[in-house]
């Protein structure tokens, strides 16, 4: 698999070189709209495809010449990009280095440990720009921790000492790889037990208001304890799905205490730490009840100004519906100085029978692309690594991760998540534009970055079981494409 690996990635035409890690305030234009330069050439385009029942992973499948466009027809399928029309800025894309990722890479073979950091975090691979990490334990950790002595108030016994045997390594080694930047942010699953008057931090609980500062003291000292450590913290997310009582660590804010805790607790506490440049994200749950949780706190002043944006996750179709992206639409138009942050996604129900189920990664190439075109700024998956069983996960909640490792084997399976998510991280760098895009078809559906050196990203994706022939137009220009039945495509060009 690693040789297979190799000689996809080294196939494919090399990116632009990864630009530089956002910093506070440098996502802040949604909904603008601006003159994108240089002015692009239209003269030729390269064409990486991943299609079902192929080989094609990433693989370069094709080059084209722009020609003038003609007037396309109503029974044509087409593809419009007008890059005079731009909007959110790009913040980048990566996953999760949670315990159980850390815990399984530490037991791989040193070349497949090398072989993942590569595939992820390198020019070679698919180029991660983010990461999340979580403060203490979730339940992708091996059992209920926290920094300090149950009971300790003053946060006197505050100590990271438990993620310096396998998470900060690996941390460490992925912000190397990377060039040695990633915008890195955490967050908490539950405060320790006794904020929340419980005997332990599992199924739900609230945190008690006299314990609202020492929870807010206890986010400035992590990431005062990660900075010492060389990872520098871009932010935080207040706290990890706040609305849902689950089997692991978890805790209820409404939408009115989360907002009374940031303005009058974390918000002013980093100012007096001298943190006022650490980003936070309020929210961190599902689309469904996102724009309640978003006019709740954006329109208070006070709690506003300390928010940089709101965060999400995709599991809102637990209930049967549709993924509500309409959602994030409402909230770019209604609170435009505000930005739109995917912070967690996986499938679940794992099964290693199903490694390769293709509709894992078209779940991934889906959301993606209707989260971009809805403002979403930046795209985080969940666990980067897991093993043969979908875990360790301390409650059996187990899912798949892009890539797995069967510690048994010492081998590393990628899955089609892996690539779907490449197609997007691979080829869109930290400060790209989205640029207008639209499908005449509900067939194909599309979005598009211009990064800063000129070139464009062009990402398409078909979920038919037919292959659809499409017209590529950009700016009077075009050229014709085949799309696999069942597959994702990004073209390249300026």
């Amino acid at each position: 698999m690693k040789k297979q690996i190799s000689n996809i990635l080294k196939a494919i035409i090399a990116p632009v070189v990864l630009s530089a890690c956002v910093q506070s305030g440098a996502v802040n234009e949604v909904t603008k709209t601006e003159e994108v330069k240089p002015a692009l050439a239209l003269e030729e385009v390269k064409i990486i495809t991943t299609a079902s029942n192929t080989k094609h992973r990433l693989s370069e499948t094709g080059k084209a010449s722009f020609k003038k466009a003609d007037q396309p027809r109503e029974d044509e399928v087409s593809v419009f990009v007008n890059p005079n029309k731009s909007f959110q800025t790009f913040m980048g894309i990566g996953g999760a280095i949670t315990d159980a990722s850390a815990e399984v890479w530490a037991k791989l073979p040193k070349d497949k440990q090398d072989e993942l950091i590569k595939a992820y975090y390198t020019e070679d691979g698919i180029k991660y720009s983010l990461l999340r990490t979580t403060i203490h334990s979730s339940d992708f950790s091996p059992y209920s921790y926290t920094y300090i002595e149950e009971g300790d108030k003053e946060l006197k016994t505050f100590s990271i000492e438990h993620d310096l045997e396998f998470r900060i390594p690996m941390m460490k080694r992925a912000i190397a790889s990377s060039g040695g930047q990633l915008t890195t942010y955490a967050s908490p699953w539950s405060p320790p037990a006794f904020m929340k008057g419980k005997k332990n931090m599992l199924k739900g609980g609230t945190l008690q208001p006299e314990f609202y500062q020492s929870w807010a003291n206890y986010y400035v000292r992590f990431i005062e304890e990660y900075e010492k450590q060389g990872i520098p913290m871009w932010g935080v997310t207040i706290q990890n799905e706040p609305m849902a009582t689950q089997t692991w660590e978890s805790c209820i804010y409404t939408a009115e205490q989360e907002r009374d805790f940031l303005k009058n607790y974390l918000g002013p506490t980093f100012e007096k730490a001298g943190m006022s440049d650490k980003n936070i994200v309020v929210w961190d749950h599902n689309r469904d009840l996102i724009s309640q949780r978003a006019n709740v706190i954006f329109e208070d002043p006070e709690a506003s100004k300390y928010a940089w944006g709101i965060g999400m996750h995709w599991y809102e179709n637990w209930t049967g519906g549709e993924e509500m992206q309409r959602n994030l639409g409402n909230i770019r138009e209604s609170f435009p100085d505000k930005n739109i942050l995917f912070t967690e996604g996986c499938q679940e129900g794992f099964d290693a029978k199903h490694y390769q189920r293709w509709s894992n990664g078209e779940r991934y190439g889906r959301n993606m692309i209707n989260d971009f075109n809805q403002g979403t700024v930046g795209w985080t998956d969940w666990n980067i690594l897991l093993d043969q069983t979908g875990g360790p996960n301390h409650v059996n909640n187990l899912c798949f991760a892009p890539i797995h490792a069967d510690i048994t084997k010492g081998e590393l399976i990628y899955t089609p998540s892996y690539y779907y998510i490449g197609h997007f991280s691979k080829y869109i760098t930290p400060g790209a534009k989205r640029v207008s895009t639209t499908t005449s078809r509900s067939t194909l559906i599309s979005t598009s970055f211009q990064n800063e050196d000129g070139s464009v990203a062009t990402i398409v994706m078909n979920e038919t079981d037919e292959d659809i022939n499409y017209n590529f137009i950009v700016s009077g220009q075009e050229i014709q494409v085949e799309i696999p039945a069942h597959a994702i495509q990004t073209l390249l060009y300026k």
